[in-house]
């Protein structure tokens, strides 16, 4: 790969902002210059990329994906390929995906089918969390293997009850294991139990359009699911505790109390909650089936609180939890019947775009955009250091961004393998030129010069935010 030299640009992560050249040496970044303390015109390289008006960021680092990922008899659209080469497309040179043991088997067999998914087909680097499907004797030892292994995180469902759910008990017992073997448990906080009621008695009493997947899946139940959670991994000996997709002002409440209480309480929200709400799951003629994810979008005055807990770090990550199934025959097995709709949507080539327009719309500085879609994932996941920052001996994961670009996203022009796009027609200012990752150029003036198989299983270190 050689010597790589990124120029004349505004080097932006989320401790500093400064104008400064960036050396790269193979996969590496070995040096900055700034301010013509050193000038660049005394490295040779092999390889000058302009970045003169342009932002110098380090790759994205989405830590909820779900590529080829089964559900409701269907299975997620974008494969490992097609999936990281539109992370690539989109800035994002890192992805954590979930491996998923099946019920009845072990971790063991579940990690080795999602490392035989990915292994070769990736453009961009990868690691993976693990569902935990069954709590018993077993995963529960495999859990400390696991982790050795450089799988440091678990995630365990309150919702979905007979397909991933898991009861108090199991859910202690996985915490109380983390605690002992360092990993983070994740979680998905919704009351399973008591939605399923609520689905039951919609369906019965023929509410079935796709509007009725947000409401039986009550806010109340999301903040319920959220504080009993936190006050688990508090009886589990203060067990690090990570809540997925968090979309309800109430649940980011019980997060900041638990934060504010100095509990190693984390929380993660998704630009579908920060863009999207009940208007689109209520788009008529079954268009909001395009909308169905779970937990669900919430009423438009949400978002403030979501945007609020980005600000003071009651929520640290923001991740696109891409689950996409197109339109065309996988959206539409739900017709008729809300709870049949595949739950899930596109968003991992979004999520750098959409977060540089909260900048550009005055809810986040650049250093926070920054902070929570590159330094804070990687710190949270064991990551740091190596991804989610420009600094020597970092990765060269590095993206030249346009800040003054304007785009309108479309399912035209995305490069997700799925039939439409959440954020059809937004408008939003800034978008990739160039993308570098481990040093090789992926994206090059808004050309695909990647390849499957760049990308590497990446072992991770314990949650960098505790001791």
């Amino acid at each position: 790969m050689g010597r790589v030299v990124i120029r004349g640009g505004l080097v932006v992560t989320a401790a500093d902002e400064i104008e400064a050249d960036v050396l790269v040496e193979d996969e590496k970044i070995v040096a900055l210059a700034a301010g013509g303390s050193t000038p660049a015109e005394t490295w040779t390289a092999g390889q000058v990329i302009d970045a003169t008006g342009k932002y110098v960021i380090p790759g994205g680092v989405d830590v909820h994906t779900h590529m080829e990922m089964p559900f409701g008899g269907t299975f997620a659209s974008d494969t490992f390929e097609t999936g990281t080469r539109a992370a690539a497309w989109g800035g994002t040179t890192t992805v954590v995906d979930f491996a998923v043991q099946t019920r009845g088997r072990s971790l063991r067999e579940g990690l080795d089918a999602w490392h035989a998914k990915a292994a070769g087909r990736c453009a961009i680097d990868y690691g993976f969390h693990m569902i935990l499907s069954d709590v018993d004797d077993g995963s529960l030892k495999e859990m400390d293997l696991l982790v050795d292994e450089g799988i440091t995180s678990f995630k365990l469902f309150m919702a979905y009850p007979g397909v991933f759910y898991s009861d108090d008990g199991q859910i202690l017992r996985a915490m109380q294991r983390a605690a002992g073997n360092g990993g983070t448990v994740m979680m998905h906080a919704e009351n399973g139990i008591a939605i399923d009621v609520l689905v039951e008695q919609a369906v019965a009493a023929g509410r079935t359009d796709p509007r009725y997947h947000g409401e039986v899946r009550k806010v109340l139940l999301e903040a319920e699911a959220t504080h009993r959670a936190i006050q688990l991994a508090r009886v589990a000996g203060d067990a690090p505790l990570y809540v997925v997709h968090v979309s309800a002002q109430e649940a980011v409440a019980e997060l900041a109390a638990a934060r504010d209480a100095g509990l190693p309480v984390f929380g993660e929200t998704c630009p579908q909650y920060l863009f999207l709400s009940t208007d689109n799951l209520a788009e008529p003629d079954f268009e909001g089936a395009k909308y169905v994810c779970s937990t669900p979008l919430r009423p438009a005055a949400h978002q403030a609180a979501l945007w609020r807990g980005l600000r003071t770090d009651d929520l640290q990550v923001v991740s696109t939890d891409h689950c996409p199934f197109c339109f065309s025959g996988q959206k539409e097995l739900g017709r008729g019947d809300f709870s049949r709709i595949p739950n899930g949507l596109p968003g991992v080539e979004n999520r750098m775009d959409l977060l540089h327009q909260a900048v550009v719309d005055g809810h986040l500085t650049r250093r926070r955009w920054i902070d929570i879609a590159c330094a804070a994932p990687a710190r949270m996941f064991g990551l740091y250091g190596r991804k989610g920052t420009i600094a020597p001996g970092a990765d060269a994961d590095i993206v030249v961004y346009d800040p003054a670009a304007e785009q309108t996203l479309s399912a035209r022009t995305h490069h997700m393998n799925v039939d439409y796009s959440a954020y059809e027609g937004k408008r939003v200012t800034g978008r990739v030129v160039t993308v570098l990752s481990r040093g090789r150029t992926v994206i090059e003036e808004r050309r695909y010069t990647g390849h499957a198989g760049h990308g590497v299983f990446l072992p991770r270190d314990t949650c960098q935010y505790v001791g």
